[in-house]
């Protein structure tokens, strides 16, 4: 008789929206039915059963917000029968509210599913064999990590480790919060005389974001490094490619480039661990795409290994699918590098915040026309730049580093065509 509760379906999820049920109460479920659409922090995730029987309770209607490991539905199996005891209830509210209240209490059987292993159980871990789906286990793979770190976690039926555990997992160490940041009380807005307001109630991503960047300033040391380009060589060689008619953006030769400098400065493809730095092999590229409610960072994976189609097929399919809230969790999980473009935008120059715990974020500006010096003639002349600013965490990358990565780039940039030998 299991209760079916919230899963943690993205590695910054404290809470859930369910937006709607693919079943309703009576019905019969199979393994692997689609039971329900779930509202992330980051996007719309179908949530699928792992169980058979009847669909016997509904605790939480579409629209409600529900805390991680609240239950939310009951399914029963041939001939069983609901506990006597009282079911949990879960006090939810409208998504449309402006104040949001959750409440979660739980019979002693349903507090049993969602508490972590004691001690105990989890010195016989090694022991046993670790139950996992085999995407959980195909994510751990694709992420070099071992599955005996996430054992005895695992929030799926009977402790099996699920897509989600292994996503959510760190691969370095948390690193504590700097002595007073977090005694700092936080400055509230109040109402102003004479100055009407309207509350905007906080969505998870707005949440997540907010908690993620004022840890990262508070956490992170950052440093900032800024380098001008050429852009006309760039110019140059994308209205070249394109007119063979294979179409490509500033960003897509951005991107590559981005990835490819990794190859001969393979120090800012690194994260801050407690006991360690962590370098990584492959340059897992994420990238920064605006969205209605904030901003997310899907992952182009092994970007130093793609070609500039395939990183423009992939962009725009992220993109696509990121708008649409349609992103899986491993999708945005598991990058080491990210790049931020606002020159769409008319911004010439910007300083990114550090996406935790990568070790720096590339920003990337507008290309503009501006007077240059001729290198030949010595002429004043109508030059094209753009201007890239690396930010990068002083823990793991020193200014050279920075500055040598930076002038990679710009090599590549500057001479465009090697991006595609």
């Amino acid at each position: 008789m299991p209760k079916i509760t919230m899963p943690k379906l993205s590695d910054t999820m404290t809470e859930g929206t369910l937006l709607r049920w693919c079943k309703q109460k009576g019905d019969a479920v199979d393994i692997g039915d689609l039971l329900a659409e779930v509202e992330t922090d980051k996007a719309t995730m179908e949530m699928e059963a792992f169980e058979e029987g009847t669909l016997s309770e509904i605790y939480v209607e579409a629209g409600g917000k529900v805390a991680v490991g609240a239950p939310i539905a009951l399914i029963l199996g041939k001939d069983e029968k609901a506990e006597a005891s009282a079911p949990a209830t879960v006090a939810v509210t409208a998504t449309s509210k402006a104040t949001s209240s959750l409440t979660t209490t739980s019979s002693p059987s349903i507090a049993r599913r969602v508490l972590p292993p004691t001690l105990s159980q989890a010195a016989n871990i090694s022991s046993t064999r670790i139950k996992a789906s085999p995407l959980a286990r195909k994510i751990a793979t694709q992420r070099g990590l071992s599955l005996e770190t996430v054992a005895g976690k695992g929030t799926g039926p009977g402790g099996r480790i699920i897509a989600a555990d292994v996503i959510n997992a760190p691969l370095v160490s948390a690193v504590s919060a700097p002595v007073g940041v977090a005694g700092i009380a936080a400055i509230l807005p109040t109402s102003i005389v004479d100055n009407p307001e309207t509350e905007i109630p906080l969505t998870g991503m707005r949440q997540t974001i907010a908690q993620r960047l004022l840890a990262s300033k508070t956490h992170i040391p950052h440093f900032y490094l800024s380098i001008e380009i050429d852009a006309a060589p760039m110019m140059s060689f994308r209205k070249e490619f394109n007119s063979s008619g294979e179409k490509i953006t500033f960003n897509d030769i951005i991107l590559l480039a981005a990835a490819r400098a990794v190859i001969e400065k393979p120090k800012i493809n690194a994260a801050f661990g407690s006991n360690a730095i962590f370098q990584y092999e492959h340059v897992n590229l994420a990238v920064a795409i605006a969205v209605e409610d904030g901003l997310v960072t899907p992952v182009i994976r092994s970007a130093q290994n793609r070609t500039l189609q395939e990183i423009s097929a992939a962009v725009k399919d992220l993109a696509i699918r990121a708008r649409n809230k349609k992103l899986k969790p491993e999708e945005y999980a598991g990058g080491t590098l990210t790049v931020s473009n606002l020159g769409a935008y008319g911004i010439e120059q910007f300083f990114g915040i550090i996406n935790p715990p990568q070790a720096a974020i590339l920003a990337v500006g507008a290309i503009v026309k501006k007077p240059v010096v001729d290198p030949q003639s010595d002429a004043i002349v109508v030059g094209h730049r753009l201007i890239l600013t690396l930010s990068g965490d002083h823990r793991v990358v020193d200014g050279a580093v920075a500055a040598e990565y930076l002038a990679t780039v710009r090599k590549l940039l500057e001479t465009p065509s090697l991006l595609v030998l």
